[in-house]
C-alpha cells in the first residue's frame, strides 16, 4: 500500500474513532476524498476484521473490536512503572501545563487503575475505581445520591457504565430508568454501589457526541468564529481538541469551524473574549449571545 493511502485509512481511523461521530458525507469532506473512496476504506476495515457500528446516518469503529485490544497491549507498563510515572507527574508544578497534557497523554494509551490516582485524587477517587471495575468486569452499579444538573434533583440511579471521558470527568452509561445512554458527571455521585448482576444491554451501549467544548447533546450546530491570537491561544489551551478544527488565516487570526451540541459551551467562550472574536457565520451563537448579554445587563 502506497504511503499516501495508508496515511488517509490511518486519518479515517482517527475520526472513526474520535468522541465526535461523523456521516460519510462529513468525512468526504474532512478528509477530501469522495464519498466513493470513504465507503471503499470502510469496506476495508470491515473486511480486516474491524466491527463497524451505525447510528443513523453516522459510522463508528467499535473500539470493542479485537484488534482495537491488540493495539492497546503495545502500551503496557507494570504497576511500579505507573507509580514511578505517578510521582513525577505530580512532581511537575500545578501551573504548568505540560502536568496537565501528560495526564491526558497517559489516560489516553492506558486506563489503569494506578494511573487514575493521577488524574483523580481525594474523596472522588474511590467511586472512580468501582466505576473502572465496574466497566473491566461487565456489571451494573447504582450512582448512590447523583445530583442531577437540571434543578438539582438527587437521587440513586441503577447504570450500566462502559466508558469514561478524558480525565475521567464524565462517565458514559445506560440508564436502565430512561433505556438511553446518558452522560454523568463523576464529581456529582455521591457514592458508587457495584451489584452482582451483569450488563443486560450491552449492544445498546454508545458514546453519544460531545463537542469540542465538553457539551453532549443529540443535535449539532455548525459554528465559525475568527479568532484573535488571545483567544486562539486560551481556546487551544481550555479545549485541546478544538485545535484539530482551526486554521490559520494569517496575520495573527485563525478559523474556528466546528459543530456544537448545543449554544452554551461555545457562547461561554465567546462573551468572555468579545473584543478578540468574530462570528462569521452562526445566527443560533448570535442569537444566543445577544440574549445571554441581555439577560445579565438586566
Amino acid at each position: 500500500m502506497d504511503q499516501p493511502k495508508l496515511e488517509r485509512l490511518l486519518r479515517l481511523m482517527k475520526l472513526l474513532t474520535a468522541n465526535t461521530t461523523y456521516n460519510v458525507d462529513q468525512l468526504a469532506e474532512r478528509l477530501a476524498m469522495s464519498r466513493r473512496t470513504v465507503y471503499r476504506y470502510i469496506d476495508t476495515f470491515h473486511e480486516a476484521g474491524f466491527v463497524i457500528k451505525k447510528s443513523g446516518d453516522c459510522i463508528r469503529l467499535d473500539k470493542e473490536s479485537p484488534h482495537f485490544r491488540d493495539i492497546s497491549q503495545l502500551v503496557h507498563f507494570t504497576e511500579e512503572e505507573a507509580v514511578i510515572l505517578k510521582s513525577a507527574i505530580e512532581n511537575i508544578d500545578d501551573t504548568n501545563l505540560l502536568k496537565q497534557n501528560l495526564k491526558r497523554k497517559l489516560y489516553s494509551v492506558y486506563d489503569n487503575r494506578s494511573l487514575a490516582d493521577t488524574v483523580v485524587r481525594g474523596k472522588n477517587a474511590p467511586n472512580i475505581h468501582r466505576l473502572i471495575e465496574a466497566i473491566e468486569e461487565h456489571r451494573q452499579a447504582v450512582l448512590h445520591g447523583y445530583q442531577s444538573g437540571h434543578g438539582g434533583e438527587v437521587r440513586d440511579r441503577r447504570v450500566e457504565p462502559f466508558a469514561f471521558t478524558t480525565n475521567y470527568v464524565q462517565v458514559w452509561c445506560y440508564d436502565l430508568e430512561s433505556h438511553s445512554n446518558k452522560l454523568f458527571k463523576t464529581a456529582r455521585i455521591g457514592e458508587v454501589e457495584l451489584c452482582d448482576s451483569p450488563w443486560e444491554y450491552e449492544d445498546r451501549h454508545e458514546e453519544g457526541f460531545i463537542d469540542v467544548f465538553r457539551i453532549h447533546g443529540q443535535e449539532r450546530h455548525r459554528v465559525k468564529l475568527e479568532l484573535g491570537l488571545l483567544a486562539y491561544n486560551l481556546l487551544c489551551e481550555e479545549y485541546p481538541l478544538a485545535e484539530r478544527d482551526t486554521r490559520a488565516l494569517g496575520k495573527g487570526h485563525w478559523l474556528l469551524e466546528t459543530d456544537v451540541a448545543g449554544m452554551a459551551g461555545v457562547g461561554r467562550f465567546v462573551v468572555g473574549l468579545l473584543d478578540d472574536i468574530r462570528i462569521v457565520d452562526s445566527p443560533e451563537l448570535s442569537e444566543y449571545i445577544k440574549r445571554y448579554v441581555a439577560d445579565n445587563l438586566k
